[in-house]
């Protein structure tokens, strides 16, 4: 991502979306890396890019206490609310910027990065990770696409939902105040090698069919940093109106049935 730089816009007016616009992680995800951590109970957890705590409330109860941290208040005041409404009250939110670890948070058994690594000045971050976790622990790397699933016949129509955002805001993909015309950065192996991590320990867990319905399609849109509400000015009505209208055309029924990507989950070990 040569030449862009993160600013807090990033995901300005997305909190709101987010968790309706994105599939949830499934129980499995969970089940999965107990096993494969001999989760116990024990211990502390960090999530790093939690957004609103979509994995921090998933494995929370996985440990004796869970650390939330996201650079957006928005949606850290949204995983409050989540966290509440599921009445997980061992879990606390940190206002950070990944890059001000380890921001005093003290040693941690796990440390995830869900759909957020791509974000961070990598190096840097990967290295205060590995300084943080405690003897034994791990740092774990979820690779997901919860915006989309595979195209069926039955599915929103993705690509004519990016025509139509193009039409807004532009051919090049915007990030924040920025653009990203080849999109996010990859090669997170070798970061990770040269932080002085080994593995990784791939572990895969089976998405599922789902079926969701205009209002979820929306969120979904607005959920991500390329479409943020932000992004549109004030013509973000205008633009969920056209959306609405597009998604009505495509399923007059409003419901949309489409299959998950796989889950994958990379763990870490210094």
């Amino acid at each position: 991502m040569a030449g862009w730089e993160w600013d807090e816009s990033l995901y300005s007016g997305s909190a709101a979306y987010y968790a309706r616009g994105r599939v949830a992680y499934p129980p499995e995800l969970a089940d999965a890396l107990a096993n494969a951590l001999r989760l116990d109970g024990s211990g502390r957890f960090l999530d790093v890019g939690c957004g609103p705590g979509s994995l921090t409330l998933l494995l929370a109860t996985r440990f004796e206490a869970a650390v939330g941290l996201d650079a957006d208040p928005d949606m850290l005041a949204e995983a409050s609310r989540l966290a509440a409404a599921k009445g997980i009250t061992t879990t606390r939110w940190a206002h950070e910027r990944a890059e001000d670890l380890p921001a005093g948070l003290g040693a941690f058994r796990l440390v995830t990065f869900a759909q957020s690594f791509h974000w961070l000045d990598r190096p840097r971050v990967a290295a205060a990770v590995r300084g943080m976790l405690e003897p034994g622990g791990a740092c774990v790397h979820v690779h997901a696409t919860t915006h989309r699933g595979t195209t069926t016949e039955s599915a929103p129509p993705h690509e004519r939902i990016t025509e139509l955002v193009r039409e807004y805001l532009g051919e090049t993909r915007r990030a924040g105040r920025g653009v990203l015309p080849e999109g996010t950065a990859g090669g997170e192996t070798a970061i990770y090698r040269g932080a002085g991590f080994t593995g990784p320990q791939r572990i895969e867990v089976p998405g599922s069919a789902v079926v969701r319905d205009i209002d979820d399609v929306v969120a979904t849109v607005f959920s991500l940093s390329s479409s943020a509400p932000h992004l549109f000015g004030d013509r973000v009505g205008a633009f969920e109106s056209e959306l609405r209208s597009l998604l009505t055309a495509a399923s007059p029924s409003g419901k949309f049935r489409e299959q998950m990507r796989e889950f994958v989950v990379d763990v870490w070990r210094p």
